[in-house]
């Protein structure tokens, strides 16, 4: 059994490597510009946060299952959706639209041992709910996601912490 830690043991988390901008300022840019680039409008930030936290669930990334779980109340979403989009599938609480998102991030994450990854017929139904442009937001928003993976992974920021604060000194 697994326990939640105490304010002190909170305190005491440190990431394993200090914050990147010291050593790349661009990454600073870089983050910027996805940011702007998935914020274009083209679908609901919503659909954006969800996907993004499935993804950060499907790699096993508290820094990320956090932070977009936190996001995602702060932008008004019910707990019930955030709690059930480990298992989208079968809940009752997601668009045909938002559905067809997750399982297209779950598609580009999952390794698929008996063919593509993104089949002509997934990307089909994400077709019929997306036009171009927001299609191109979606892939950018998992491609924003998938950037972000190894720093989380592997330097792992403090989790719950905001960005700039989330590594240690």
């Amino acid at each position: 059994m697994t326990s939640t830690p105490s304010s002190t043991e909170q305190d005491d988390l440190r990431s394993r490597l200090p914050d990147p901008s010291q050593f790349f300022p661009e990454v600073m840019s870089i983050a910027g510009a996805m940011i702007k680039a998935v914020q274009n409008g083209a679908i609901p930030q919503i659909t954006v946060g969800l996907v993004q936290l499935r993804a950060g669930q499907i790699v096993g990334s508290t820094y990320h299952a956090i932070r977009q779980t936190d996001n995602l109340r702060k932008a008004g979403e019910t707990e019930e959706r955030i709690t059930a989009v480990a298992s989208w599938r079968d809940a009752l609480y997601f668009t045909d639209a938002e559905r067809v998102a997750l399982e297209l991030v779950e598609a580009v994450l999952t390794p698929n041992p008996s063919g593509e990854r993104v089949p002509d017929e997934l990307y089909a139904r994400a077709s019929a709910h997306y036009d171009d442009k927001a299609l191109w937001t979606l892939i950018l928003a998992i491609g924003q996601i998938c950037f972000f993976i190894p720093v989380a992974l592997i330097a792992k920021p403090i989790p719950g912490m905001p960005p700039g604060k989330n590594y240690r000194a």
